[in-house]
């Protein structure tokens, strides 16, 4: 029932004051107010680690509100947050600003997350770390003013739901950042994601928004994060988000007695992952129930639709495990927010026009110096049929990927063509076709496995059982280069999941 993050090294950082931040609680930041978020919006999570650009994915998915993870403190006892926790990357117009002023000319927008289970297991989430009230509540001023926003994001689970002195500072900083939003003409909304059961909030979680009521500190979203639930038990992903959101609307409704039914559920979020979760296949969320959990919060009336995490919405690893990259599950790329982007604005409306990509076969195997074939079929799947352009990606080197035509309309086919050469390398890797027009993109996959080959593309060492490695490190293995997120010996790279400890960077 959680966020789980990669582990990063801590960073040195010296704590810093209120004032050397330049920022006081009365009133110095701009009072030009940001655009405030619809009332019911789709946010899914960006991981902001990746070196990837939010304003490009956001562009390509149809994802015009992402939601940006993480913000944390560089070490224990620091008051200065810096996404990932990475000193190179401050809260700085340097940092993701160009992007997020991208985003919010395209009529989105941006909610910035402090915390997430690294920061939270590691006390490098900014409560959890600093101290000062009035310095954390500086941080979250920094912010809103630096990125011109009005949501930010506490992810709050793991050990940090059980600090009760720093979830106490928390809500006391956030109540004085909405005193000061308020001096100066903003409107400043807070979200609390937090874990779940089947059936809503756990007792530590009940505690930490009594605490917020109890400060003075108005929660408007409630973020439940609906997968990893760890139980061992059978489950209807969709079914389970829906009785999980009840029984949050239940305590919404104790916590808050004067509100109506709309406003409560106006204060409910949900969080899926796309596909298989951490805990594995028997806690999968499909397509169907995309479609489903999308029906049930457009009739509720919920704020906030996301999913862990934009980067995980594409089927290049059908059929494995969770992580960082991909669902795990058959889809196209971007399915799961193609479903999800009309929530925004009310979710009344759905794409007029769409269509669909396929490949036949989807696999093949060559020897070196041959060439494989396959069709590439596109269909109408909603309105009317569309120009599609097609483009293909991720062929290794000594391999030539062409298609014939370039451009169909839907409902038309192209011929793939994959030419190897005696030089190409052996092994098996992913070509990834996708097409292009008016209603988004969709992507679909070929495995291409080359025998016989003289070449190698792989260039880092291979990997050895008995080593040591490092953070930032990289190896071969088994036609993959891996990259350590931290250290570690005896881990076999493709098998530690999700958020084990080797990145694939893909075939070599």
């Amino acid at each position: 029932m959680r966020l789980v993050l990669p582990f990063r090294a801590a960073l040195a950082a010296a704590a810093t004051t209120a004032a050397a931040m330049g920022l006081a609680l009365t009133g110095t930041g701009t009072a030009q107010a940001a655009t405030p978020l619809p009332n019911h919006v789709f946010a899914p999570y960006f991981e902001a680690w990746t070196g990837e650009s939010p304003a490009a994915l956001s562009a390509q998915s149809g994802a015009k509100h992402l939601t940006m993870a993480f913000l944390q403190t560089a070490s224990k006892g620091s008051c200065t947050p810096y996404w990932n926790g990475d000193t190179s990357m401050p809260v700085a117009a340097s940092t993701f600003g160009a992007d997020i002023k991208t985003i919010q000319g395209n009529g989105g927008d941006v909610i910035p997350s402090f915390g997430g289970y690294t920061a939270d297991t590691t006390g490098t989430e900014i409560a959890d770390s600093c101290t000062d009230v009035q310095q954390i509540a500086a941080a979250y001023e920094k912010v809103i003013t630096t990125y011109d926003i009005s949501r930010l994001d506490m992810d709050i689970e793991v050990d940090s739901l059980d600090n009760t002195a720093a979830i106490d500072r928390r809500n006391k900083a956030i109540k004085l950042v909405q005193d000061w939003a308020a001096a100066n003409g903003r409107k400043v909304e807070i979200s609390y994601t937090l874990p779940t059961t089947t059936h809503g909030l756990a007792d530590n979680g009940e505690a930490l928004l009594r605490n917020a009521v109890s400060n003075g500190a108005r929660v408007d979203v409630v973020n439940l994060m609906t997968f990893d639930y760890y139980d061992n038990q059978a489950h209807d992903m969709a079914k389970d988000t829906q009785t999980a959101a009840q029984g949050l609307y239940d305590l919404l409704a104790q916590l808050y007695p004067g509100k109506t039914p709309a406003e409560l559920w106006n204060m409910v979020g949900v969080t899926e992952m796309p596909g298989v979760d951490d805990f594995g296949k028997a806690e999968t969320f499909t397509l169907a129930n995309a479609r489903t959990v999308y029906d049930w919060a457009v009739a509720k009336g919920i704020n906030t639709l996301s999913f862990w995490a934009l980067q995980r919405d594409n089927g290049s690893c059908a059929g494995g495990a969770a992580a960082d990259n991909c669902s795990g599950i058959e889809q196209n790329t971007w399915d799961f927010t193609h479903i999800f982007a009309p929530f925004t604005g009310g979710g009344t409306t759905t794409p007029s026009n769409d269509f669909s990509v396929t490949l036949s076969p989807a696999s093949g195997s060559v020897t070196a110096g041959q060439s494989a074939t396959a069709t590439v079929k596109t269909a109408v799947t909603k309105g009317a049929a569309q120009s599609v352009k097609l483009s293909v990606s991720g062929a290794p080197a000594g391999v030539t990927a062409s298609l014939s035509p370039t451009s169909v309309t839907a409902g038309g086919s192209s011929t793939l063509t994959l030419a190897t050469t005696s030089a190409s390398p052996s092994g098996t890797y992913t070509v990834t076709v996708t097409g292009a027009g008016a209603a988004g993109s969709h992507s679909t996959t070929y495995s291409l496995t080359i025998t016989g080959g003289s070449g190698n593309q792989c260039t880092a060492t291979p990997w050895a059982k008995d080593a040591v490695y490092t953070g930032g490190q990289q190896v071969s293995y088994k036609s993959h280069t891996w990259k350590a997120k931290w250290w570690t010996t005896g881990e076999e790279p493709g098998t530690t999941g999700q958020w084990g400890v080797w990145q694939d960077l893909g075939a070599c």
